[in-house]
Parts: structure tokens; sequence; C-alpha cells
């Protein structure tokens, strides 16, 4: 777990009307940062520089339909390390995987959780089979009937 005393914090409220401006459009431009914010375009710049250069701000992506582009089919992958020794790498090692779309080591039962997008079912179970006979791991996989909403951008809560 990091440290949270060497987590970046937000400075203050026009920092924080940055972020959250950015968080719900990335193509946010500086002049329209000026404006919410009430300061010069080249001020809003430093500080967008200094909340990227302090680790705030990580990136700019866009958003992208999965079904777009033909990856339909998501599933949660509940991933159960069978040896205490290869948990340290199992989050490398599920890197490799391209239809993992994120993982996160978790409390509970399973050590990890991934999300894995497809284009099939049938392309999902192939993948199961992968994992299972490549990774010391029992993998037990969830399918998304409908998602609700994700990505939601960041804010602080009330």
């Amino acid at each position: 777990m990091s440290d949270p005393a060497a987590t970046p914090r937000l400075d203050n409220d026009i920092d924080q009307r940055i972020v959250s401006a950015l968080a719900a459009d990335g193509r946010t431009t500086l002049a329209t940062l000026a404006t919410l914010t009430g300061l010069s375009t080249s001020a809003v710049q430093s500080r967008v520089q200094r909340l990227e250069q302090r680790g705030v701000i990580t990136g700019y992506r866009a958003v992208i339909d999965p079904q777009a582009v033909g990856l339909p089919v998501s599933a949660f992958l509940e991933i159960s390390a069978l040896d205490p020794a290869s948990v340290g790498d199992l989050g490398a090692r599920l890197d490799a995987y391209p239809e993992i779309e994120s993982c996160y080591a978790i409390s509970g039962d399973a050590g990890h959780l991934a999300v894995a997008r497809v284009a099939t079912t049938a392309d999902l179970a192939e993948l199961l089979v992968r994992l299972r006979t490549s990774l010391p791991a029992q993998v037990r996989a969830t399918i998304v009937l409908r998602t609700l909403f994700e990505a939601r951008p960041l804010t602080r809560s009330a």
C-alpha cells in the first residue's frame, strides 16, 4: 500500500476545479480553465504543469466504447494464487495478457481482481483456459451482463 504522506494532494480549491474540469473532459482548453478559475491562461498552464509534475494528473486518454472496437464481453476475474510464494509476480504475469484491461490486488478470498474484455464468450473461455494452464492460480470469471456506469471522473465527496 502507498504511503499516504507521499500521495500527491491538491493544494487548494483552484487546483480542485482544474482537476475536476480535466477529469470530466481531458480536452478542456487552457482558456476554458482560465475562465472557470478566474486566472490567466498562463497561470492555469503553470498550475496544470505543476499538477502533472506532482503526479496529481497522471495522463490524458480517450475513453473508448468497448463495443465500438469489437470487445463487447466484459468479465471480472477473481484470481487466487495456489502457492503463496507466487503472489508477488502474479500482477506482472497477468500484465502479459492483452485481454486484461486492469488488475487489482485485493483483500478477501481472491488475492487479485482483474477486468477482461473480449469479443465473444468463446474468447473468454479460451482466455480462462490459458490463464488456468499457465498460472499457479485458481481463476473464477463473472460475466458482466450490463454496465450501469464506469470510469466516472474523480471528484471529492461532499
